[in-house]
């Protein structure tokens, strides 16, 4: 089975014999993929009625567990954002109803942010939509498959964790 980045590949290693082109074929894959798998997480969060950065905010709540509640200094570490974005992303959710700031009772200038009901039914719903979309591209792979791919990528991402 042949596809679109053989092509490529072949007419790179035409033009630069010289060249080991291995990294082609895994990263332009890769490349390719990551961009179908954009726009499906768009499709699943836009019927869902979010945008992707909404999902990323309320995700990191959820996940925290009950009572799904974090600073904002860990909201920062969980969604890899500026402390500015994330004022703005906060406002922006509690504006919609999806999350509320609370005193920290454990520090009496900081605040939490938790999760509403109405943010958890959009969270849950989201990710439901999420797993749907990103099952549809594993179907052709075996469970062995899908278990051996994502230890390949965990070794390919060890670097930069």
């Amino acid at each position: 089975m042949r596809d679109e980045v053989d092509d490529l590949a072949e007419a790179w290693a035409r033009e630069r014999p010289d060249l080991d082109l291995a990294p082609v074929a895994v990263f332009s894959r890769l490349s390719r993929l990551s961009r179908h798998l954009d726009l499906a997480r768009r499709e699943a969060f836009t019927a869902q009625g979010i945008e992707p950065w909404e999902f990323d905010v309320l995700a990191a709540l959820r996940r925290a567990g009950a009572p799904y509640e974090l600073s904002p200094g860990r909201l920062l570490r969980e969604t890899l954002v500026t402390s500015g974005t994330m004022t703005n992303r906060v406002d922006r959710l509690a504006t919609r109803g999806f999350v509320e700031r609370y005193p920290d009772p454990e520090d009496r200038r900081g605040v939490l942010v938790r999760l509403t009901p109405e943010g958890k039914e959009a969270v849950d719903g989201a990710f439901t939509a999420l797993l749907e979309a990103e099952r549809a591209f594993l179907t052709d792979l075996t469970a062995r498959q899908q278990g051996d791919l994502a230890d390949l990528l965990r070794k390919l991402l060890a670097p930069f964790s």
